[in-house]
């Protein structure tokens, strides 16, 4: 009898294990799956900026490191977009990759852009960027990032 209880606790306790782990990956899938929507509606207002969508998706604490080495702040970035100083005609986002860590995400992905900045020709952009994303009141939102040109 001792015998039959032990595999069965045994069972038991792998079961519940294994249970335990896959519900951790269901919700660090979802968690991606959050943090990858966050991003896209980031690309979204870079290239059709407004500034009450912007507000919600970056940090009042923003640091947004561009691949010349200019960081601005989150009136700054926001004024550079409204203004059209920074202006993103098109912008493709790929090898995208998410790692959920608590309550942050570390999010790396290739950025190719057709650019039209003001007072510049209309130009490109070829970059590896690197974002932070911090969860806030149940939504994600953006609190760094850092670009640098890709050279081949």
């Amino acid at each position: 009898m001792m015998n039959r209880y032990s595999v069965f606790k045994s069972a038991f306790i792998t079961f519940l294990f294994l249970a335990l782990n896959l519900s951790n990956a269901f919700a660090q899938g979802k968690e991606e799956a959050e943090v990858a929507n966050a991003v896209e509606a980031l690309r979204v207002q870079l290239v059709d900026p407004q500034e009450n969508e912007l507000s919600k998706l970056v940090s009042r604490d923003l640091s947004y490191g561009h691949s010349n080495g200019l960081v601005e702040d989150q009136a700054t970035f926001t004024a550079s977009l409204m203004s059209g100083k920074f202006n993103f005609q098109k912008i493709n986002l790929t090898e995208q990759t998410i790692k959920i860590t608590g309550d942050a995400a570390i999010v790396r992905h290739v950025f190719t852009a057709e650019t039209h900045d003001a007072g510049k020709s209309p130009g490109s952009a070829n970059l590896k960027v690197l974002q932070v994303w911090h969860k806030q009141g149940g939504k994600w939102i953006l609190i760094a990032r850092q670009a640098v040109k890709i050279t081949v």
